[in-house]
């Protein structure tokens, strides 16, 4: 595959910063700072089609479906980290938000060189996890072209998997074979070629919208609450009270005889307390309303 790098905006030269190597040390940060404001408007441009990412994976979701994040180098990475902070932060299962990175798990703390030119490779590793109807796949590369992610995205369409490009490249042969296309234009990069700078800031951004915008319609979230956060050490702990107290206006003691008694369930130690019942009762409202609090509490109170 012949590569046209100077088509690419993420390769063109920044104007800004062609002298910044002439520069002292605040007048350059200066100029990276000034670069970096630039991202959330190109985040913001493309709202509408996040949103159409969101409800897909919200829909995956429900389905019982995962959403699998698939890229090489610094896009394989941010994949993994936003997929990695899924459970300990929703409670999630580990398997319900998968990142996979060209190279393998080597690749995650060093560069395994052309890993990312290996197509079948892309199509290979997603086989391997059994895609299917009920995924979502989001195939993240800065440039839009890389060939283990293309490979990804066509095993994932024949799959009849939904199928997101997350690139930095408007027009890019990932956007073009995806069901959804999020191209976030962020511009040169203050060093050029570096798409590790603005571009994996923007991706970063975007993936947090993913994951965040379907755990909120997923109601795992209450108010502005990550009501279903896992206590795994002494600061989830007092998360967890410090959440059920925030939910419910209860006193401390109270928060935590409710989070005793269901187990330590921040969701279900909230229902309890607003809803003046027991654990057990409380577990048995949730399932019924999936897990939406609000559901919950409102539906039951009005009949």
């Amino acid at each position: 595959m012949s590569i046209n790098l100077h088509r690419l905006v993420t390769e063109g030269r920044n104007v800004a910063s062609e002298n910044i190597d002439q520069l002292s040390t605040e007048e350059m940060l200066k100029v990276i700072n000034d670069e970096d404001k630039k991202v959330a408007l190109a985040v913001e441009a493309i709202l509408p089609q996040i949103a159409q990412a969101v409800e897909a994976i919200t829909t995956a979701f429900a389905n019982g479906g995962r959403l699998l994040y698939c890229g090489a180098g610094t896009s394989g990475r941010l994949g993994i980290l936003d997929a990695s902070e899924c459970p300990p932060t929703f409670g999630t299962p580990p398997d319900q938000v998968i990142g996979v990175i060209a190279g393998g798990h080597k690749a995650i703390l060093q560069a395994v060189e052309n890993a990312e030119d290996n197509m079948e490779k892309g199509a290979e590793d997603l086989r391997a996890l059994g895609l299917g109807e009920n995924d979502v796949l989001v195939g993240i590369a800065a440039s839009g072209r890389t060939p283990y992610v293309l490979g990804a995205l066509d095993w994932a369409k024949q799959s009849g998997t939904v199928t997101i490009a997350l690139s930095c490249n408007p027009e890019s042969e990932m956007a073009s074979r995806a069901d959804i296309a999020l191209s976030v234009i962020v511009g040169p990069e203050v060093v050029t070629g570096s798409s590790r700078m603005k571009a994996g800031t923007a991706q970063k951004m975007v993936l947090n919208m993913l994951t965040t915008g379907a755990m909120i319609r997923s109601g795992k979230v209450f108010g502005n609450l990550m009501v279903d956060v896992e206590a795994t050490n002494l600061k989830l702990i007092q998360r967890q009270r410090n959440i059920v107290i925030e939910a419910t206006g209860c006193q401390p003691e109270q928060a935590q005889a409710a989070l005793t008694a269901c187990g330590g369930h921040c969701k279900t130690a909230i229902v309890m307390i607003l809803a003046e019942i027991s654990a057990e009762q409380a577990v048995a409202r949730l399932a019924k309303y999936k897990g939406f609090i609000r559901a919950a509490l409102a539906n039951e109170n009005n009949k």
